[in-house]
C-alpha cells in the first residue's frame, strides 16, 4: 500500500472508516465480524483507521481497539471528541468541547481503544459556545502529557481552523469531500491546508455509497440507516443524481475498473496530502476500495472528469437541517481558558 503524509503523520493512502461497522447504516455487524474486517484491512496494508466515541455510541471504539491491539505499533488510530453523550442511555445531547469534557472524553477513548496515547484526536464538530483557543489549548496540554499525539478538526470554519492551528498545529482536517460534494475546493479549507501544511482526510469519499453505483431511485434504506433522513437520498434526488454515477461508469469502463475506484482515484489525485477513509462491512468491497490506489488517472482524464462533472447539477442537501447546522461554523472569540 502506498502512503501519504498528513502533516508529520504517515498513513496508508487509503484508510478505513470504521463507523459503519456499528453505527449509522442500519444493523451493526457482530463484534467478531467487525474485528475480522478490520484485521483483514491490516493484512492488506491499511495503517489508518478512523473511529469516534459517538459511533455506537462508544461501541465502535471497543471494536477498533480489540481488532488493532495485536498491531498497535503498525497502525494509526484516529478518534474524535465533541459531543455530550449520556453514558447510561447513549443519548446525544449536542456538541460539547469544554476543556473538562475533552479530558473526560479522552480518558474514555483511551480505555475503550486500549492504548496509552491517541494517534490523532479530532474535534468532531465545532462547539459554538467554546473558543477554539480553549479547545486547541486543552489538546496541546494532552499532547504534552503523552495522552494524544496529533490534533485534528472535522468540518471547521476556515477562520476557526486558522485560530486553532496558531495554538496547536493541526495535523489533519476531516471533511466530507467527493465528486458529489466539492465544497472544500471553494470554501477555503483546501487552500488553508495548502498554506498551513495540514493533511486532508475526506470522509464519505464514495458519497455514502452512492458513487459505487449500487443504488438508485428505487433503493430502500433500512431501519436505523441515517440516509433515510438525508435529502440527497430521496428517490427524486437519487434519480437526478444518477448522471454523476453514469459518468463514473463510463470512465471506469474505459479503464477496466469500478466506479468506486474511479471516485477514490480522483480524490487521491487532488492533493498529495489527501488520504480518504471509505467505509465498508464487506471484505470484497474493502479490496475494491484499496485497489483505487493503483488506478492511474492522467491529467487529461482528470480534466475530462472535472469538466463533465461540472455540467451535472447535484440535487439535494447532503444533511438534514440539524446536521447541516453543525458543519463549517466558527467558534466564538477567545476568552480566558478554563
Amino acid at each position: 500500500m502506498q502512503t501519504r503524509t498528513l502533516g508529520s503523520l504517515e498513513v496508508s493512502a487509503i484508510g478505513l472508516g470504521c463507523m459503519g461497522i456499528s453505527f449509522s447504516y442500519g444493523k451493526a455487524l457482530p463484534k467478531e465480524e467487525g474485528v475480522k474486517l478490520i484485521r483483514a484491512a491490516v493484512e492488506r496494508g491499511v495503517t489508518f483507521f478512523d473511529t469516534a466515541e459517538v459511533y455506537g455510541p462508544f461501541t465502535n471504539e471497543d471494536v477498533v481497539g480489540e481488532a488493532l491491539r495485536p498491531f498497535r505499533d503498525q497502525v494509526v488510530i484516529a478518534t474524535k471528541f465533541g459531543f455530550d453523550i449520556e453514558f447510561a442511555t447513549g443519548e446525544n445531547r449536542g456538541v460539547c468541547s469544554r476543556p473538562e469534557h475533552i479530558r473526560q472524553a479522552v480518558e474514555g477513548s483511551l480505555k475503550r481503544l486500549g492504548v496509552e496515547a491517541i494517534d490523532l484526536l479530532y474535534q468532531h464538530r465545532v462547539d459554538p459556545n467554546v473558543p477554539i483557543e480553549d479547545v486547541a489549548g486543552t489538546v496541546k496540554d494532552l499532547i504534552a502529557e503523552g495522552k494524544v499525539k496529533h490534533f485534528g478538526m472535522s468540518e471547521p470554519g476556515v477562520q476557526t481552523l486558522r485560530r486553532a492551528h496558531a495554538v496547536q498545529p493541526v495535523t489533519a482536517v476531516q471533511n466530507e469531500y467527493s465528486l458529489w460534494w466539492r465544497a472544500p475546493e471553494t470554501n477555503g479549507i483546501l487552500r488553508a491546508c495548502d498554506e498551513l501544511g495540514i493533511g486532508f482526510v475526506p470522509y464519505s469519499p464514495l458519497g455514502k455509497g452512492f458513487l459505487t453505483g449500487a443504488m438508485g431511485k428505487d433503493t430502500k434504506f433500512g431501519e436505523g440507516d441515517f440516509r433515510k433522513s438525508v435529502p440527497r437520498f430521496s428517490p427524486e434526488a437519487l434519480e437526478k443524481n444518477q448522471a454523476l454515477v453514469d459518468l463514473l461508469k463510463r470512465v471506469a469502463s474505459d479503464k477496466g475498473v469500478t466506479p468506486a475506484q474511479i471516485a477514490l482515484a480522483w480524490l487521491l489525485a487532488q492533493r498529495p496530502y489527501i488520504a480518504p477513509i471509505p467505509g465498508t462491512t464487506k471484505v470484497h468491497r474493502l479490496e475494491e476500495n484499496l485497489g483505487a490506489a493503483d488506478v492511474e488517472l492522467s491529467q487529461a482524464d482528470l480534466a475530462d472528469i472535472g469538466k463533465a462533472a461540472a455540467q451535472i447539477p447535484i440535487e439535494g442537501e447532503r444533511y438534514s437541517p440539524p446536521q447541516q447546522a453543525m458543519v463549517g461554523r466558527d467558534a466564538p472569540p477567545r476568552t480566558t481558558r478554563a
